[in-house]
């Protein structure tokens, strides 16, 4: 026979304060933060997965536009260290400021960051995904954009945490598939000069 003990006020509390400590979000907290939910999750993760390709503790944080386009992405292996929150929004933070422009002028964020970490074990949330919503959510902040989607990759498919949305393919061993996550566009070139000039003549021809 097994028998149910109640925790105990005091470790309630040590438990709460070992959470706050390694700086990390419960699921519940993740779903309730009104984190925008992706049109085309597949889409992301098809193309991150392509263009990443990620192995097991590789970590890939990408910036959309508002129509879901990708504007830039790095990814980065984790170090073998204890999941902590602060940590790994001090490594995202630093892959954000490498990789785009910070948006802390504007009122409202316009671009959303998603991060995709591929991992041992399956699609379950575990303290590891919860320091890594923390630390996206507070990189995001620090860099003006929007907190976007926190995904799994797995042996067992991908996860989008919090939604409930998630598929087989393409998982942490499967090779990439042959469409990729579409970009923005290259901004036009800037205009005015003679250079400008002989470019619009050689264009006209």
């Amino acid at each position: 026979m097994t028998l149910g003990i109640a925790p105990s006020s005091a470790s309630l509390s040590t438990s709460t304060s070992a959470a706050s400590a390694n700086r990390l979000l419960e699921p519940a907290e993740w779903a309730s933060a009104g984190i925008p939910l992706l049109r085309s999750p597949r889409e992301v993760v098809s193309g991150l997965h392509a263009r990443h390709r990620p192995k097991p503790a590789t970590a890939i944080v990408a910036v959309l536009d508002p129509d879901e386009r990708l504007l830039a992405s790095a990814s980065f292996t984790r170090r073998q260290a204890q999941a902590d929150g602060w940590m790994f929004r001090n490594a995202l933070l630093s892959q954000l400021r490498r990789v785009i422009p910070h948006d802390l002028r504007r009122r409202t964020p316009v671009r959303t960051a998603v991060l995709l970490y591929c991992r041992e074990g399956d699609g379950r949330w575990t303290e590891e995904d919860g320091a890594w919503m923390w630390g996206l959510r507070d990189a995001c902040t620090l860099h003006g954009l929007r907190c976007g989607a926190y995904i799994t990759l797995t042996n067992d498919g991908w996860q989008v945490l919090g939604e409930g949305r998630g598929g087989r393919r393409p998982h942490a061993d499967s090779e990439p598939e042959p469409f990729a996550l579409s970009e923005a566009p290259p901004p036009l070139p800037r205009t005015g000069g003679a250079a400008s000039e002989v470019l619009r003549r050689a264009a006209a021809r």
